[in-house]
């Protein structure tokens, strides 16, 4: 239950919501209505079924084949490479919010960020390769991190309603979101995907006790916890700050603050406190998002898709430890071109990556969709080792009230919900020959890594046969 708060639940996102007015409250329920709710629906009915490692990786090829399993279990790898980067400058922004360092311009100091975040990316990685059972405390730490200045955000909200009118009008009017707006529809799409990570401890099946049963009742749990703590956080945020007023680097922190000084100036260090939680939170985030795409390359390695190494586990501590370090390694090279590049041509290059990013996240969940809409609407059987499924679990989704047809409506819910957001990632705002360059930019970045991981996949195939050509051709033994 905590690594799914912490890989789904990003305080950020309450910044980029409150700056964007009240509609975004109506725009959380719609996404929670549209997208969460579906996503929780698949990944307790394939985590059940499927109790096994490698995720989203080990559903897709299980149910399409080898082949689409592996675009998606690359397209979940790849992008969260090019993920950490973010994840890590963000933490390390905040962190100067925890030494009351936080408006002094630490934050712009390249040597200060980076030294940061590459402290932070190995020390995650060598906690998780120690072990599962060490490392899981660094991702359970990192939750209360996380969901604990949600809660003081929110109870510091709730007793300024007491106290006062809110900072940023409530009206009927103001909670109406313009959906003919493109700027809206992008803010819906990123909201949305504020909600996606349910999936990612289920990549860690075969280290979880009971994990037919265990996985989806921690969704079960964490899933309305992570629905009210940005609801409920958004709507603090826009009683305590005006929404043009929010700072979208540390808006979270900016309403606590205000929240406690408006009960006594003394509270103040609240605010300290919350960044410093955040911090952790964001720690046990890299863990999270560190260890579970790493199941995934791990299961990759152990079919022979990417190098044999990435199917080793390390010999004292038996985590796959190959497959944790080579994406901190990219991630780190990724993050001394990021800071390091600063207005030159390689920054845009950087910034060009993250946007292919966001398409290459979205394409597992199409699978993801796609596949529960095939075993459970349409009623598809396993296309490969039908054997790892639960005995358990198999017909437990059977009883879904309304069957195969509330499959189908969720089902399609979320898919449609992906493919909206895709499109919507590659338009920008604006529009012209800038808007068709950055189109052009994000689809070729994108298509550039499906035809790397094309590559990979071939040569892993060709591999393949040829073992398999080896074994036919070599003799056999009479006893």
């Amino acid at each position: 239950m905590l690594f799914n708060l912490v890989a789904v639940l990003g305080l950020r996102w309450l910044a980029t919501a409150a700056r964007a007015g009240p509609g975004t409250l109506v725009l959380w329920v719609l996404a929670a209505a549209l997208f969460f709710v579906p996503q929780g629906l698949v990944v307790l009915a394939l985590s059940a079924r499927y109790p096994s490692e490698g995720g989203i990786y080990t559903w897709t090829r299980e149910t399409l084949g080898e082949g689409h399993g592996f675009l998606c279990g690359w397209c979940y790898w790849i992008n969260n490479v090019l993920f950490y980067p973010n994840l890590l400058i963000s933490t390390a922004v905040i962190a100067t919010w925890a030494i009351g360092r936080g408006e002094s311009g630490l934050a712009d100091n390249r040597t200060y960020v980076l030294s940061a975040t590459l402290i932070a990316l190995w020390a995650a990685v060598a906690v998780n390769v120690i072990g599962t059972g060490r490392g899981k405390w660094l991702q359970n730490i990192g939750a209360l991190g996380t969901y604990l200045p949600a809660v003081m955000l929110i109870a510091l909200g709730g007793v300024a309603v007491f106290h006062g009118s809110p900072a940023t009008p409530i009206t009927r009017a103001s909670l109406t979101p313009n959906l003919s707006s493109l700027a809206t529809l992008n803010l819906w799409a990123t909201i949305a995907f504020a909600f996606a990570g349910l999936e990612l401890s289920s990549s860690m099946g075969d280290e979880v006790q009971d994990a037919a049963r265990t996985m989806p009742r921690a969704v079960i749990i964490a899933a309305p916890l992570i629905a009210l703590a940005y609801i409920l956080g958004s709507g603090a945020m826009l009683w305590l700050v005006p929404s043009d007023h929010v700072n979208l680097a540390a808006g979270f922190i900016q309403g606590v603050s205000v929240g406690a000084t408006r009960i006594s100036p003394g509270l103040g260090w609240l605010a300290a406190a919350a960044a410093a939680m955040y911090t952790i939170g964001n720690l046990g985030g890299v863990g999270a998002w560190l260890v579970g795409p790493a199941r995934v390359a791990f299961v990759i390695g152990l079919d022979r898709y990417f190098p044999r190494a990435f199917g080793k586990l390390h010999p004292r501590y038996g985590t796959p430890y190959i497959a944790m370090i080579v994406p901190a390694v990219l991630a780190s090279v990724l993050l001394v071109i990021s800071l390091l590049g600063k207005g030159t041509t390689v920054e845009r290059a950087y910034l060009v990556l993250l946007d292919t990013n966001i398409l290459l996240y979205f394409i597992p969940y199409l699978y993801l969709f796609l596949i529960f809409l095939l075993q459970f609407a349409v009623g598809t059987r396993a296309t490969a080792n039908a054997a790892i499924l639960s005995s358990a679990a198999r017909d437990a989704y059977a009883r879904l009230p309304g069957g195969r047809l509330t499959a189908f409506v969720f089902g399609m819910c979320g898919l449609l919900m992906t493919a909206f957001a895709m499109i919507l990632a590659g338009i920008p705002p604006e529009g012209g020959e800038q808007a068709l360059l950055f189109l052009a930019k994000v689809v070729g970045g994108t298509t550039v890594f499906l035809l790397i991981g094309g590559v990979i996949y071939w040569r892993g195939r060709a591999a393949a046969r040829q073992r398999r050509a080896e074994l036919n051709a070599s003799p056999v033994i009479d006893g």
